[in-house]
This record gives structure tokens, sequence and C-alpha cells, in this order.
């Protein structure tokens, strides 16, 4: 099997692995964090209460916007660009960004932070 044909079959397995769910590796255009590991931190820190988030189990909250197709948005709440960096901003210090907002700070690490970001920006979501 040449270099070129080995290349394109291990692209099109990562692609299929990716599009099963969430995977270990980050998604295209996030330095940092874990989809996997994000997907339990929104789990374990009860995000579904107040927001629809596909693929996390019981997240069908109608208190804050629907996070689908997260990577898809131009602006995080309106306010500042949809990046990982003003993402992790967003994640840990709401207020910073829109102050008054009723996005509370939840208690994040910048670790957690990454990895909710990376499963945000997941194509699943």
């Amino acid at each position: 099997m040449s270099r070129r044909t080995f290349a394109a079959a291990a692209s099109a397995c990562a692609a299929i692995l990716w599009a099963c769910g969430p995977s270990p590796v980050p998604p295209p255009g996030i330095t940092e964090g874990s989809p996997l590991r994000g997907a339990e931190t929104i789990e374990s820190f009860g995000c579904g209460s107040c927001h629809v988030i596909p693929g996390i189990g019981d997240a069908e909250g109608h208190v804050g916007p629907p996070l689908t197709a997260f990577g898809d948005r131009r602006f995080i709440a309106g306010a500042v660009a949809n990046n990982e960096e003003n993402l992790v901003r967003w994640l840990l210090d709401p207020d910073s960004i829109e102050p008054g907002t009723a996005m509370p700070d939840v208690g994040l690490s910048e670790h957690q932070a990454h990895d909710v970001a990376a499963c945000l920006y997941s194509p699943r979501q």
C-alpha cells in the first residue's frame, strides 16, 4: 500500500470514527481539551438542566439557549466571536462577557472548560 493510499484510508477511518460519537481527540481548530471528558463534565455539572445539548443524557433544559450545532454559531452570548479562547472565557466567567447574564459561573476549572469547549465544538453537537 502506498503512503498516499494509506493516508487516505487513515483519514477516512478517522472521519467515520469521529462521526460515531465523542472522541478523545479534539475537533479541528481546538488546541486543548477532550470531547469525551467534556461530555462527562457537562453531565456531571448538570448543564442539561438549563440547555438542550445533543448527545448528553437528560440535557433537555429550556432556561438557556439550545447548544445544538454550537461550532456553527458566529457569536457567544451575542457578544464575542465564537472561538475556543472566548468560549473558555465565557465558561469560566460568563459575567465578564455579558454583565448580568443568567449564565452562572458553575465553578469549572480551566482544564474542564477546555474539555467542555472541545465537546461543544465536536461535529455531533
